[in-house]
């Protein structure tokens, strides 16, 4: 039977990159697709055969970078924090998600972690609510929120102000549960976790709601095109992602590692960053805002990475060894977890000598390479957008 699907989703390529495979099998599927995001991300939606439904930028996407920051201070309530923000983006998104879908009402709601917006339209509207999680799920044994907050009775007196705050906000609403958003354990109708469950922590403790369905190889985002080096050619790809990248002495640093070196690199320094603060950049050297990720990947012999969670699956699936220089607490754990699977390691020591020494090491391990052929065989059979589509429909039934 034809669905409508509506998705809410949170502004960041981490976020939306994972979702698009799953919009566009429904639609191979033939069901109809919804997908409220800000102007930037519609072109990507609408290749994915969706209709596009704004969502004016706001105070959680303005204030975006500012957050992140301060998530590096260890004096920062972080959960107080996230419940700032996400009620603020509430305060303007659910009034143009309910008129949004007034004269179109979807049969399920599918929203991501992040969004109160999204799953507040589900509970409204009484239909079925799927929480999509590009990163780790959530339960008693782990929450992604301990890695920003350790002490765990500091994180559970701030986790129940912060609900108390969100059961304030929904009451008006009629809505009494709890919500499953970033301040909940509490999972949605379906989550749908964009993790394979081996790469979970803790992952035999997620009941039958946890959908764990892996990452799907698709078509990013990112634009530019870019042709690979000859065969043979030692590949590196550096880059620290798309939010807390603007780092020029840590790239002045793998310029210093590579230079002259039998090494290729293509280095992706964000839209920040003016290149010319990078000094004299070597022949070998490619030096762009930007790459198409997943093509480099594919010839990239090793990844020094911010190990991002989409960055950790796509260097996972291609079977490219990790160098993580994690920029956040919830990027550690992505690296800690890249060494306990014996997929990567981490630079300790911010050095030109230590991070060539570390290039060097992970490119020469065969049980590195053994360890990422075996898990990429399981991120693939964790079935990716057509099983996350299969878990969908059952649900939507």
């Amino acid at each position: 039977m034809r669905r409508h699907f509506a998705f809410v989703g949170r502004n960041g390529a981490g976020h939306i990159n994972p979702t698009l495979p799953l919009v566009a099998e429904l639609v191979r599927r033939g069901h109809r697709v919804t997908y409220a995001l800000e102007a930037s991300f519609a072109p990507a939606v609408r290749r994915a055969g969706a209709t596009f439904l704004d969502l004016p930028a706001g105070e959680f996407r303005h204030r975006g970078r500012s957050g992140q920051s301060a998530l590096r201070d260890a004096s920062t309530d972080v959960v107080a924090m996230i419940a700032d923000l996400v009620l603020a983006a509430t305060e303007y998104e659910l009034p143009v998600l309910r008129e949004g879908f007034a004269a179109d009402p979807p049969d399920v709601v599918c929203y991501d972690a992040n969004s109160l917006a999204g799953a507040m339209l589900a509970d409204i509207l009484g239909v079925p609510g799927i929480q999509l999680r590009p990163t780790f799920a959530a339960n008693k044994h782990y929450t992604p929120l301990q890695e920003f907050v350790p002490d765990p009775e500091r994180l559970a007196a701030s986790m129940a102000a912060a609900e108390s705050r969100v059961r304030a906000y929904t009451a008006p609403f009629g809505i009494t549960r709890t919500l499953g958003t970033v301040l909940s354990r509490v999972p949605g109708d379906l989550d749908v976790v964009f993790v394979p469950r081996e790469f979970q922590y803790d992952g035999d403790t997620f009941g039958d709601r946890y959908a764990f369905v892996g990452p799907s190889e698709h078509a990013r985002t990112d634009t530019g095109s870019w042709e690979p080096p000859a065969p043979g050619t030692r590949l590196l790809f550096v880059s620290l992602g798309t939010l807390m990248n603007e780092d020029p002495a840590f790239f002045r640093l793998c310029i210093e590692a590579f230079a002259g070196t039998d090494w290729q690199v293509a280095m992706a320094v964000g839209d920040r960053i003016d290149p010319a603060r990078l000094g004299a950049v070597p022949a070998n050297v490619d030096v762009r805002p930007s790459f198409p990720q997943l093509e480099v990947l594919r010839h990239a012999r090793v990844f020094v990475t911010h190990a991002g969670m989409n960055s950790t699956m796509e260097a996972v699936l291609h079977r490219v060894p990790t160098v993580a220089v994690p920029q956040m607490p919830e990027q550690h754990a992505n690296a800690r977890r890249l060494r306990e699977l014996g997929l990567g390691t981490t630079l300790t020591d911010q050095t030109a000598e230590a991070l060539r020494e570390a290039v060097r090491d992970v490119d020469g391990d065969d049980t590195i390479r053994k360890n990422l052929a075996g898990m990429a065989g399981s991120f693939r059979a964790a079935g990716g957008a057509g099983a996350a589509a299969d878990a969908v429909e059952r649900l939507a039934r």
